[in-house]
């Protein structure tokens, strides 16, 4: 059997750092109001575990997201990042894209760290809104 990929973040935010990565990478943030909805009639869950926005029910401290590549799974942690990233997302987007690409990025939220050009090809590094860093080449 061949694993699935999923990509896990910590984040303070979990519903707004999904939503984040969501938009840019091209994904949906997953719906999981029928999920909720069956673990709340059962009694595994409590209103106090439910996030509600809109019509949509989510778990309080998950949120997940999918698109063409890994799941994306965010989970509330207690404690706030503290260090640099031992491992990051590269978006590959091509020299003649990458200013666009940094500015929608920046729009959505992040802020850029750095540009450089020491390895090779132009990199923009970025940190998303809950400072997890990331690089746009």
């Amino acid at each position: 059997m061949t694993p699935t990929l999923q990509i896990a973040f910590d984040a303070a935010d979990p519903h707004a750092l999904a939503r984040f990565r969501a938009a840019a990478l091209g994904y949906e943030v997953e719906d999981h109001t029928a999920v909720v909805d069956g673990l709340l009639a059962a009694g595994h869950l409590g209103e106090a575990d439910v996030l509600v926005d809109g019509d949509r029910r989510g778990f309080r401290d998950v949120a997940t997201a999918r698109g063409p590549g890994p799941r994306l799974f965010v989970q509330r942690v207690p404690e706030p990042k503290s260090a640099k990233n031992r491992v990051h997302l590269d978006l590959q987007v091509g020299p003649e894209e990458a200013p666009a690409e940094v500015e929608r990025l920046v729009a959505l939220g992040a802020r850029v760290l750095w540009t450089t050009a020491d390895r090779g090809p132009v990199t923009t590094t970025l940190c998303d809104p809950e400072g997890n860093e990331f690089c746009v080449t």
